[in-house]
This record gives C-alpha cells, sequence and structure tokens, in this order.
C-alpha cells in the first residue's frame, strides 16, 4: 500500500480551543490578551470553529477515490501542521498501518520556506522512519489551473451582464513577511506565474494580485493588501470587484472572515459590489490532477 499524507494548516474546533491553537501558530512565544481575543472574535463571527480539517477530509477522501479508480493501491492520510490530528501522529498511524511508501502533498499550491518547507519540518522532525517523496509546489498544475479558471468565470455571471467583460479581478494569497525576498524564495514568483497561467484561460479581463491575511505582527509583510487595492479601484470609479484566492483551496477563517467579512464590509462602505469565487474544495479538475501528480511521483517521476 501506498499512503499519501495529505497536510493542511489546522484550525480550532471550537473557541475553546482558539488560544492553544494560536499558541502553537506563533511558537509558543508570549502572546498578549488582547491578539488572543482578536482571534478568538474572528472564529466567533465565522461560526465558532474552522472547518479546514473537515474540508481537508472531505478533500483526502475525493484525492483517495481517484488514485484508486483503477484498484485499490493508495490510501490517504490527513494530518495538520498546527493542530490536530498533527502530521507527527498521523505519520505515527501511516506507520502502524505499514503503509509501505508514502507521497506527501501540501494543500496550499505555491512553495515558500516558510510555508511548504515547514510542513516538510515538521514532517522531518517526527523521524517517523517511512520513505517520503516530496510534493512541494504544484502551481501550474493543469487541473488546478482549469478549476480556478471556471471559477472566476462562473463568478463573473453573479455581475450585470453589461459590465462583466470590465470587473477586475483581483488575485489574492497569504501575505509572508518581507525577509523571504532575501532569501530569493520563489513564492512571488510562483503566484505571479499562477495569475498569467490562469489569465491564458480567461482572456482580456482586467486583473490584478495583491496579498492578503498578514498577520499581527511588528514586521513589514508582503503587500500591496487586497483592502488597499479595492479601496483604490472604488475611488477610480469601480463598483464592481471579484476577489479570487488562488494560494487558498478551501474555505477557512482567511475566507470565511477576511474575505467575506472584512473585506465585503469595506466594499459595501464603498458603494462597491464585491464577490468571490467559490473555493475549489473538491473541484474533480483539481483532484483528478493532483491524484496524477501523486502517481507520478510514488513512481519517482518529477513534474516541474
Amino acid at each position: 500500500m501506498i499512503g499519501v499524507l495529505l497536510m493542511a494548516y489546522g484550525g480550532p474546533n471550537n473557541l475553546d480551543e482558539v488560544e492553544p491553537y494560536l499558541l502553537d501558530v506563533r511558537g509558543f512565544r508570549p502572546t498578549s490578551a488582547e491578539i488572543i481575543h482578536e482571534v478568538r472574535e474572528r472564529y466567533r463571527e465565522i461560526g465558532g470553529r474552522s472547518p479546514i480539517l473537515e474540508q481537508t477530509r472531505a478533500q483526502a477522501e475525493a484525492l483517495e477515490a481517484a488514485l484508486n479508480a483503477d484498484g485499490e493501491k493508495f490510501r490517504v492520510f490527513v494530518g495538520m501542521r498546527h493542530w490536530h490530528p498533527y502530521i507527527k501522529d498521523t505519520l505515527a498511524e501511516m506507520t502502524a498501518a505499514r503503509v509501505e511508501k508514502t507521497v506527501g502533498l501540501v494543500m496550499a499550491p505555491h512553495y515558500s520556506r516558510m510555508s511548504i518547507g515547514a510542513y516538510y519540518k515538521k514532517v522531518n522532525e517526527a523521524e517517523s522512519g517511512l520513505e517520503i517523496a516530496t510534493i512541494e509546489r504544484w502551481h501550474l498544475l493543469p487541473g488546478y489551473l482549469d478549476a480556478l479558471a471556471g471559477r472566476v468565470r462562473t463568478a463573473l455571471e453573479r455581475f450585470p451582464a453589461e459590465v462583466r467583460a470590465e470587473v477586475p479581478v483581483i488575485f489574492t494569497a497569504h501575505s509572508l513577511p518581507e525577509r523571504i525576498c532575501e532569501w530569493n524564495d520563489p513564492y512571488p514568483d510562483e503566484l505571479n506565474a499562477t495569475v498569467a497561467a490562469v489569465m491564458e484561460r480567461l482572456g482580456n479581463q482586467p486583473h490584478t494580485f495583491a496579498f492578503q491575511s498578514a498577520a499581527i505582527s511588528n514586521e513589514p509583510w508582503l503587500g500591496p493588501d487586497a483592502g488597499e487595492v479595492i479601496a483604490r479601484y472604488a475611488a477610480e470609479g469601480r463598483k464592481h470587484i471579484l476577489l479570487t484566492p488562488i494560494g487558498f483551496v478551501c474555505e477557512h477563517v482567511e475566507v470565511l472572515y477576511d474575505v467575506d467579512i472584512v473585506f465585503k464590509q469595506q466594499a459595501q462602505a464603498l458603494g462597491v459590489q464585491l464577490e468571490r469565487i467559490e473555493m475549489l474544495n473538491t473541484a474533480p479538475q483539481m483532484i483528478d490532477g493532483l491524484a496524477q501528480l501523486v502517481q507520478q511521483t510514488a513512481q519517482g517521476k518529477k513534474w516541474l
């Protein structure tokens, strides 16, 4: 049996878990009561919990079905970087299940040392003894790009027909500290490559890229922020905007709060119709593409 370690960030399952989860995210650094309260309130506003675990498990089930369409050879396990089930615990489960070979896959398409690199650091720290083939990026995976383009086309239909061709698309991804640029980190370039590849599929729709969800921190983070871009478009007289997260593939706090609450409230105050795409979740094109990538990686082939 070949195992797939499907990894995602993790999130609290209830409001009581917000503080220990946040401490895990922050490396157990001293965290003020104000920050803990602010983060807890964000989760309260989206229903008191994060849906990321159930969303990732649904993706795992879909991926396992796609991988085993021609026979049962793969089993997909879910591990979280910052909450239960932790990556180390999932690796222990895989060892107990007598997995012979493992493919690691993070449900984030773009590589950064601070993101994808941090997941595989957790894998290495677990010292599971499993043979693990790693997938570090899939930002140009055709199924992912096709699914994104399809989501944009569908979302544009929510705008009046006479303005659709002029609706600007703001592609977004999670911001990271500016210091990653000192490492020649590929993250910004990979995001730009994804935008260019999606636009090849969409044609001449006006578009731009912005970051979102910068952490509460004293150091500078990559910009521009999507909120700044929304304000700029509004000042130019734009009344319709489509926001398209490309760095996230399911709903969680950065989408349900940062986009659906903060950015939409901002847009409403500016007299702008702001819509966002439906997240990819278990989009068949993306899942089928990832299944092919996992199979190629398991066979020892390189992709990208």
